[in-house]
């Protein structure tokens, strides 16, 4: 075990959380876990006596509110084992000890004087020798206390005698007493704060803050977390500009002649272009181009879908020569299906980190942006964590793919979202009438550092993407009511040609 010493730090545990507190728990200081009912106090907290019984400490969980069963049974949920090195101390009354029979009841701590359990919790640390405690919880404390002076007193003294034996402390408070009481705010070494929120449609989203760390810096802001079977994981607040990787800014081409000549000769490496159109204007197929060109160069790609089942992807791909499930095989395409509704930006944009952190990595498409608006529980955020993403990606040299929807199909077209300011590139898709038919327009009308064609392209899909001539008397296609005044279309090739 390594020596514990004043600048050293306990690690929670909690994957991602001890990257919020840049290292974990200062050694021998009291912190405040603090959160309603059902935000995963008690299981980072298990999880933190647990990391530290791994690494040989002893660790001491006393509670106020819950039984031992219960705790164990909450381990049990996670599979986590609880070793002879973490005792569970139920706050019982000194006369039921002398009772075998009622030796495994639970006393209420209101039955109890302050001063009496305070006295069974120092008894209990001082038989345990615990490194690490967890104090379950300040509710019941506070309501034995009965005055914010009582109990700011005693919350002293407890802070003290944990101090003269070096042990981390984590006290719980579940909040459901007085929630304006912050006298453990200012005793405190650090106070994290865990919050729950419920949208209108889908699970639960929880989040949590460092609301201080005294004597060190800690990433500040809210970070979503989760909690599924193993236990809390905490995805950190994506930063872009603490990440930055040298790469070889080169292009990266589609395989079709025109296309290239449209974007100047392709995107560039570590860009981000972003497809707006309507509904069935092909805007899915005009990535898939270049995830397929990538592949076939020996890169990787990455694709997340919130729009379309997998199934349904991979065989209406097939058809116009994308063999999605063979570039799988290969190892150089990972597909993610992504459900909005059970979703946290969070940890969308920590699995697209996952997959760009593979150097091998360059291209990545999320397809839509629209689904990725409803995964949001605050949809005016979209465009700050959007940034923070597409700055991360760039910075990596992963060229990023970004589909928005248009309302409409015909007519003026509006964007849920105005992400375009952040694209490096600007692809528009339209719908056109010509001869009785519908057509499909392509433009590119905006790309950063490099020369592109200002024309109009007609496209269309046929076992394939085919880019045809400009359209020269193409008009009105800005003001989003797109004609062709020419007394002829522009006729298609013959179909192979």
């Amino acid at each position: 075990m390594l020596a514990r010493t004043s600048k050293s730090k306990d690690r929670t545990g909690v994957p991602g959380l001890d990257d919020v507190l840049l290292g974990g728990l200062a050694v021998g200081r009291v912190f405040l876990l603090e959160g309603s009912p059902g935000t995963g106090k008690t299981t980072m907290a298990m999880r933190f006596l647990i990391e530290g019984a791994q690494g040989g400490e002893r660790g001491l969980y006393i509670t106020l509110s819950e039984t031992a069963a219960e705790l164990r049974a909450t381990a049990e949920a996670h599979d986590w084992q609880i070793d002879d090195k973490i005792e569970i101390f139920e706050v019982v009354p000194p006369e039921s000890l002398l009772d075998a029979d009622q030796q495994q009841s639970l006393l209420y701590s209101s039955d109890l004087e302050l001063g009496e359990t305070i006295k069974l919790i120092f008894e209990a640390v001082e038989r345990s020798k615990a490194q690490r405690i967890v104090l379950d919880s300040l509710s019941e404390i506070r309501l034995l206390a009965q005055s914010s002076l009582r109990y700011r007193r005693q919350i002293l003294a407890m802070k003290h005698y944990f101090a003269r034996h070096g042990a981390t402390v984590l006290m719980l408070d579940d909040l459901t007493t007085d929630i304006l009481d912050k006298t453990v705010h200012s005793v405190a070494h650090g106070v994290i704060r865990l919050e729950e929120m419920t949208p209108d449609y889908g699970g639960e989203r929880r989040r949590l803050r460092v609301v201080k760390y005294r004597a060190q810096g800690f990433r500040g802001g809210y970070h979503d977390f989760v909690i599924r079977a193993g236990g809390a994981r905490v995805f950190p607040r994506l930063v872009a500009a603490e990440n930055r990787r040298s790469f070889a800014r080169g292009r990266i081409a589609t395989g079709l002649p025109a296309f290239d000549g449209l974007l100047g000769g392709g995107i560039e490496q570590g860009t981000s272009t972003l497809v707006l159109g309507p509904a069935g204007s092909g805007k899915s197929t005009l990535v898939w181009q270049f995830v397929a060109e990538a592949v076939r160069k020996g890169d990787k790609a990455a694709m997340f879908i919130f729009d379309e089942e997998l199934g349904l992807l991979i065989e209406r791909a097939r058809p116009l020569g994308f063999d999605f499930a063979a570039m799988q095989e290969t190892g150089r395409l990972q597909i993610t299906q992504l459900d909005a509704a059970e979703l946290s930006p969070g940890e969308f944009a920590h699995q697209v980190r996952q997959a760009a952190d593979d150097p091998a990595m360059k291209t990545v498409v999320i397809d839509s942006l629209n689904g990725y608006q409803a995964s949001m529980p605050q949809e005016n955020a979209l465009i700050l964590h959007m940034h923070e993403l597409v700055q991360y990606l760039n910075r990596s040299g992963v060229s990023t793919f970004l589909t928005v929807a248009q309302h409409g199909l015909v007519g003026e077209m509006k964007s849920p979202v105005d992400v375009t300011y952040l694209a490096d590139a600007v692809i528009l898709l339209r719908f056109f009438e010509a001869e009785g038919s519908v057509r499909r327009a392509l433009s590119v009308i905006k790309k950063r550092g490099g020369k592109h064609e200002d024309t109009i392209r007609e496209f269309w899909i046929d076992g394939g993407l085919h880019i045809g001539e400009p359209l020269s008397e193409f008009q009105g296609v800005l003001r989003g009511t797109p004609f062709y005044p020419g007394d002829r279309a522009p006729a298609r090739p013959a179909r192979g040609e």
